[in-house]
């Protein structure tokens, strides 16, 4: 693993898979901005680290998902850091019985297998009415963008980067992107839809790219994820359940599943795109046989909102 400068004492940690942001409060201490996966980059952040004398003061976090907040409880027991998150991204990490509310398909058992790590206890919560956090005498520049995560957020540095998370993917990403996630799709392009006027002077997206500016990576990344709206569109047929559904979009999208893991990960993507046709109302929901199915909408078709 390497560490890039980015400016002034905004770094980050190369780890192949991911950008790793932190920032030095002198030349010991330092404030992470995410803390990586626990499988495939912990020991390897751990010698970076440790090879540079460097003692992890605080942790900011951009959300709770499992490749950005999966050294959390590791790094704060090992240095007795802080960790800041927003409000809802702090309460999903609390307990395992709150992934299990996030990721409610699957059972506590595999939620303590798979997920267990992430647990974690928040320091400093983030009001979702707030734009800046003060950790160790530095201030951070907070940016509410909801869709990738419930409550996902943007940091801005005192040196003017921006660290994005995943409210952005990079070209590379997209060129093996088959689905790319969001929690809610529609927030996610309202998100990126709001950043288009944010003047830094570098931004760091975590997987994996570093740019001057960002105007045109943000038109890329919604037309995209629409791209992708509109495939899965293209495949619905007929009357269809959401199992009938995945069933083509696995196929159409070439995705090998070998675990259940694979199978509620995919599972999540794809709902999110559904969800959101659903709400551009390219799709409608209807009851047939005693199943809840999608169909595409015609033209003159009213949407029944009564309940």
């Amino acid at each position: 693993m390497d560490i890039l400068k980015v400016k002034g004492n905004t770094y980050c940690i190369d780890t192949g898979m991911t950008y790793i942001p932190f920032y030095k409060i002198n030349d010991e201490e330092i404030i992470m901005l995410d803390t990586g996966w626990k499988k495939g980059e912990r020991e390897g952040i751990d010698e970076v680290l440790e090879s540079n004398n460097f003692k992890v003061r605080a942790i900011l976090n951009s959300h709770a998902h499992t490749d950005h907040i999966g050294n959390n409880t590791h790094l704060k027991n090992k240095y007795n850091a802080i960790i800041a998150m927003s409000a809802y991204e702090a309460i999903i990490c609390s307990s395992d019985v709150n992934l299990k509310v996030y990721y409610g398909s699957q059972t506590l058992t595999e939620i303590r297998k798979h997920y267990g790590h992430m647990v974690c206890k928040t320091d400093v919560i983030i009001d979702e009415d707030q734009n800046e956090v003060s950790l160790c005498g530095v201030n951070f520049g907070i940016i509410h963008t909801p869709g990738h995560s419930p409550a996902n957020i943007c940091i801005i540095t005192p040196d003017d980067v921006a660290y994005m998370g995943d409210t952005l993917i990079s070209y590379e990403v997209m060129e093996g992107a088959k689905m790319p996630y969001a929690y809610i799709l529609s927030e996610d392009m309202k998100s990126k839809a709001k950043i288009y006027d944010l003047k830094c002077s570098k931004y760091i997206v975590a997987h994996k790219g570093m740019y001057d500016d960002i105007k045109k990576l943000i038109d890329d990344n919604i037309d995209f994820y629409e791209s992708r709206a509109m495939r899965i569109y293209e495949v619905i047929d007929g009357t269809m359940t959401m199992e009938d559904i995945m069933k083509v979009v696995i196929k159409k999208f070439n995705i090998r599943i070998q675990d259940t893991y694979k199978y509620y990960f995919i599972e999540r993507m794809l709902k999110s795109y559904v969800d959101y046709l659903y709400e551009i109302k390219k799709l409608k929901l209807i009851m047939e046989n005693g199943f809840l199915k999608y169909t595409k909408m015609t033209a003159n078709a009213v949407i029944d909102m009564t309940f």
